[in-house]
């Protein structure tokens, strides 16, 4: 089975809601391989995706989005994302690096001044930290900050401004000296959305939408989903502790509605998005940093975003095989998740299991999009390892 339903009029795609046919799979290659996590109650359904340097190749949607109201999933169907934003805050703060507003190398208390008085916890009290935070720090997840969230615990983590969330970030000492251990951290990723805000000058949200989101016809990529796009939502579940079946669950991040656009928009994982928009995102990262002809980042800015930065001291605490770019997770060895996967291939996942990753030896990027909020590592490895199994043998790559 090969995935070579290419379509030439599938290369401009824009929206998730745009009249323009999907792609039509000659055979429904990752709804018979992942079918068995549908039948085990691991999932209630995904929406899958091979992504070329010219648009989508080929897109399954399979299983059910809503449960109780019997809604199957759709090629249209929206997604949290969670952690996938990640990778969109990153190419924010590069852009902003190539036009020499800001510096990998600045410290973060440039941009948020609450950082220059910052104090590090040690065993015999708080001490100064033997350097500042940079920048750098916060997208390799090396920055030592206090990874709690600034809202109290429970609670949704949307409430409180970007401005008013670096200064609770910084009321904290931090557990670790500046660029001395890797700890996946959030609230890094959080003071970079403040710090595109006071470089830029335009709100974090603006910026994204203006700079990214817009051009590049992502018009389902979202923090605020409304109405309409709701009704487009794949549902979260989660594993009923009594009977091993999935039961509906809710997504404790975010206060309601969603469409409020007051909810703070999170640079960690705030977005929604569906899988025409995020294709389109994934064309410009194989393109190297180009689509359509319009450059959003500089060929060389990728290949750093897309280099090991931590080395090798880092790799004891980092998932196996995993290495670290800048803003990205990076594939050392494949291995368990990223299992099909080539040495060099780059991604981030949500916390509730959709993930994306290119490829650049294959000239390839997957997607796979699920909602469940409790996966296991062991669950998430499996039910990645077949996906990228599937579409990698199907597509010869």
């Amino acid at each position: 089975m090969r995935l070579l339903c290419l379509g030439v009029g599938l290369l401009l795609m824009t929206g998730c809601d745009r009249p323009k046919p999907m792609p039509d799979e000659q055979n429904a290659v990752t709804a018979f391989a992942l079918q068995r996590f549908v039948d085990a109650d691991e999932i209630t359904g995904a929406v899958t995706a091979v992504v070329g340097p010219d648009g989508l190749i080929a897109v399954e949607a399979f299983g059910l989005a809503d449960v109780g109201g019997q809604r199957p999933m759709r090629k249209d169907s929206l997604f949290w994302i969670g952690g996938m934003t990640r990778t969109m805050t990153a190419v924010g703060v590069m852009m902003l690096v190539e036009e020499g507003k800001v510096s990998l190398e600045d410290p973060l208390g440039k941009y948020v001044p609450a950082f220059r008085d910052v104090r590090l916890k040690t065993a015999q009290g708080l001490v100064a930290p033997r350097r500042p935070i940079t920048l750098k720090d916060l997208l390799t997840h090396t920055s030592g900050i206090d990874p709690t969230p600034a809202t109290p615990l429970g609670e949704p983590v949307d409430t409180l401004g970007l401005a008013a969330m670096a200064e609770a970030y910084a009321r904290r000492p931090l557990t670790d000296e500046p660029g001395a251990k890797w700890a996946d951290n959030d609230n890094g990723i959080n003071l970079l959305g403040r710090v595109i805000e006071v470089a830029s000058g335009q709100a974090y949200a603006d910026f994204m939408q203006q700079r990214l989101f817009e051009p590049l016809g992502m018009e389902n990529t979202t923090f605020w989903p409304d109405p309409d796009q709701l009704d487009q939502l794949a549902k979260p579940y989660a594993k009923d502790r009594a009977n091993g079946g999935l039961i509906e669950a809710k997504n404790p991040w975010f206060s309601l509605p969603l469409h409020d656009d007051r909810r703070t928009p999170f640079p960690a994982g705030g977005l929604y998005s569906c899988v025409r928009d995020l294709g389109r995102f994934q064309q410009m990262l194989l393109g190297r940093g180009q689509v359509d002809g319009r450059r959003y980042l500089k060929a060389a800015t990728l290949k750093q975003m897309t280099t090991a930065q931590t080395g090798e001291a880092f790799a004891a605490n980092l998932p196996k095989g995993r290495r670290v770019g800048l803003g990205l997770n990076l594939v050392g060895e494949p291995t368990d998740d990223t299992e099909g996967l080539s040495h060099g291939a780059f991604g981030q996942a949500g916390v509730f299991g959709p993930q994306a990753w290119a490829d650049p030896a294959k000239q390839r990027a997957y997607m796979l999009l699920i909602q469940r909020t409790d996966l296991t590592p062991t669950e998430r490895n499996d039910i990645s390892r077949e996906f990228h199994k599937a579409v990698t043998e199907a597509d010869g790559k």
